[in-house]
């Protein structure tokens, strides 16, 4: 059976329609789902029963629920292990900063990229996520933590181009004013560097922040941690950036976990330097996360000032990514590979 929250605001018209049912009735159902975030039919209080069940008939909710949650002592940080009806497991982070709510939300499960560093890629790929699944962490995030979301992150597991077009179907619909009303200038979506998805997505020019996992500053290092890389090669991403940056005028973020002994030395920090001179970006630094499958450390503290101040003499701008919910491993997938142990 079809998932009603899959439906953008047109599709929902068009099925309202066929129904028999008038048009006005896809704007309070839309309301119900998407802004009132209800999980079931028989809440819809002003929705007549003989329209409730013509949508029964017809639809269903995408099923989802908090297996788990873990909330920071340091900070007011809150980790979720979402499950869905399937049974499969993903994670979703709640992060409280003073310019407001972000929803860190997954958009796979698990995921195929094979990125070294990263806890999400262990256990490999299953499926991508529906639009209404990932709509859902958001949702079940607002009803838990009863704070209403500002800004969302597709940062979790998984490779958001690679499940391009229901991920594109959830940015219409949370920035959709009948619903969450999200900017769209408040999302940030996240890419290990799919080349002929970067283009796609420029060429819609969505005002989203892109967000580019470097993590190396050449080819040789890149390809080290990174699979994609020695599909994508360096000198393609950034053209493929560049394109990006033409198109929508957006700057881009590049992150760069830092992973001590392999990426953050004087040179290294030189070398992205000279990479990105030029370009409308920032980097945002980032301590690796220390995971039981991979043999890596965080850099010290004095090593990531250098690094950064290299940077910032070279007139390249960075930033250095604030560590939150330190204590309940944040990171997403660390959680979920302990689960699947079990």
């Amino acid at each position: 059976m079809r998932k009603i929250d899959d439906l953008s605001f047109e599709e929902l018209i068009e099925e309202i329609l066929k129904t028999g049912e008038p048009k006005f009735k896809a704007s309070q159902i839309f309301d119900w789902i998407h802004k009132k975030t209800v999980d079931n039919f028989d809440e819809m209080s002003n929705v007549s029963q003989k329209t409730k069940a013509k949508l029964k008939d017809e639809f269903e909710f995408a099923k989802a629920d908090i297996l788990l949650k873990l909330a920071s002592k340091l900070d007011d940080t809150k980790k979720y292990v979402i499950k869905f009806e399937d049974g499969n497991i993903v994670e979703s982070v709640y992060l409280k900063y003073k310019f407001g709510n972000t929803a860190c939300i997954s958009s796979q499960v698990g995921c195929k990229m094979g990125c070294y560093f990263c806890a999400s890629t262990k256990k490999g790929y299953i499926r991508n996520l529906s639009t209404a699944e990932m709509l859902r962490q958001i949702y079940l995030i607002q009803k838990d933590t009863k704070e209403k979301i500002s800004n969302v992150v597709i940062m979790g597991s998984g490779e958001p181009l690679e499940n391009f077009d229901n991920v594109i179907k959830f940015l219409h619909i949370i920035n959709d004013e009948r619903g969450q009303n999200i900017s769209l200038r408040k999302i940030t979506l996240s890419t290990c560097g799919i080349v002929p998805y970067i283009y796609k997505l420029a060429d819609l020019n969505l005002p989203i922040t892109l967000a580019i996992s470097l993590h190396a500053s050449n080819q040789e290092k890149r390809e080290q941690i990174m699979p994609i890389a020695k599909k994508y090669k360096l000198p393609d991403l950034l053209k493929a950036c560049d394109y990006y940056v033409e198109t929508t005028g957006r700057r881009l973020t590049f992150e760069y976990i830092l992973i001590e002994g392999f990426n953050d030395s004087t040179e290294d920090a030189e070398n992205l330097s000279k990479l990105l001179k030029g370009k409308l970006a920032n980097v945002n630094l980032i301590p690796c996360n220390y995971i039981k499958e991979a043999d890596i450390k965080p850099s010290s503290d004095s090593d990531i000032m250098k690094f950064k101040k290299i940077l910032a003499d070279k007139g390249i701008n960075a930033t250095l990514r604030r560590e939150l919910g330190s204590d309940i491993n944040a990171a997403c997938g660390q959680l979920r590979n302990d689960l699947l142990k079990m």
